[in-house]
C-alpha cells in the first residue's frame, strides 16, 4: 500500500499543480488531503476547481471551517480573500467534508489534532515565540484512543515524522502552498521552513511497518509572490519568495 499525503495548500494552485504532477511521476494514484485548501490572497477559486474533480479523501481544516461557519464580514483578511473567490458549490463541498476520518481502515486523518483543529500536534510555542518539538509524552497524550498504526496531520506546515513508543507513526507532510507564516496564537510566533518549495509526503506500508518519504517540489513561486504583492500582501509575498517571514 502506497499513497501520498498533502496539506495546507492555501490557494496556491501553481504549487498544487506541481505537487500533483510529481505524485503522478512517482507512480502514485491515491492521495489524501489534510485541509486548509483555500485561505490566503492567492487563487482560491482555481484551487477549488482543481481539487474538487479529483475526488480525494479530504478533511476540513480550521481555515476551511471558518469559511463556512463565520460571518463573511468578520473573516480575517486571508480567509475573506479566499471566501470572495469561492462559489456556492465550492462552499457546499467544504460543508460536506468531515473533521477527521479513517483511510483504508488503518490511517487516521485529521487537520491538527483529534479534538482541536487549531492546535499544533507535534509542536509547542513558547511565550517568547519559539516553535519547538513537543515532548513525546504530550504528543502521545493527544494520540490517546487512536488505535491505528499511521496517523496523519497538518496545520503547522512543518514536515515532521514522530514514532510513538508503542510503534504508531505520526506524520505531518508539510505545506503544499505556504512555506512560512506568522500567527498571534497562542503567542506571536513565526513558522518558517527556510525555502520556498512545495512539500508533501509519500507513505508506504512495508513488511517492517509504515515508512515515509518527504518530497519538496519546485514551482513558479515567484509568480505567486508577485500575485501576493499585487494584492497588497507583502507578508505573503516575502514568505512565498523565500520561505521566511520578514
Amino acid at each position: 500500500m502506497r499513497f501520498a499525503a498533502i496539506a495546507d495548500i492555501h490557494g496556491n494552485h501553481l504549487a498544487l499543480e506541481a505537487v500533483l504532477a510529481d505524485i503522478r511521476a512517482q507512480g502514485i494514484e491515491e492521495i489524501v488531503n489534510l485541509g486548509d485548501f483555500f485561505s490566503g490572497p492567492l487563487e482560491a477559486g482555481k484551487t477549488a476547481d482543481l481539487l474538487m474533480p479529483l475526488g480525494l479523501t479530504s478533511i476540513c481544516g480550521n481555515h476551511d471551517r471558518y469559511l463556512i461557519e463565520r460571518d463573511p464580514a468578520a473573516l480575517h483578511v486571508s480567509d475573506a480573500a479566499a471566501y470572495h473567490q469561492l462559489s456556492p458549490a465550492h462552499l457546499d463541498w467544504i460543508r460536506s467534508l468531515p473533521f477527521d476520518t479513517v483511510y483504508c481502515d488503518e490511517v487516521y486523518l485529521c487537520h491538527a489534532t483529534p479534538k482541536d483543529d487549531n492546535l499544533y500536534w507535534l509542536e509547542s510555542v513558547s511565550p517568547e515565540g519559539f516553535v519547538f518539538l513537543k515532548p513525546i509524552e504530550a504528543i502521545e497524550a493527544l494520540a490517546d484512543g487512536i488505535d491505528l498504526p499511521l496517523i496523519l496531520c497538518g496545520h503547522s506546515h512543518i514536515p515532521r515524522a514522530i514514532r510513538l513508543s508503542d510503534g504508531r507513526l505520526i506524520v505531518n507532510p508539510g505545506s503544499v502552498g505556504c512555506a512560512a507564516y506568522d500567527d498571534e496564537l497562542p503567542y506571536y510566533h513565526k513558522v518558517e521552513v527556510g525555502h520556498p518549495l512545495a512539500s508533501y509526503a509519500i507513505l508506504e506500508k512495508t513488511a517492517a511497518g509504515w515508512i515515509w518519504q518527504f518530497r519538496t517540489v519546485a514551482y513558479d513561486h515567484m509568480a505567486m509572490s508577485a500575485l501576493a504583492t499585487e494584492r497588497g500582501r507583502a507578508d505573503w509575498a516575502g514568505a512565498l519568495a523565500t520561505g521566511w517571514v520578514r
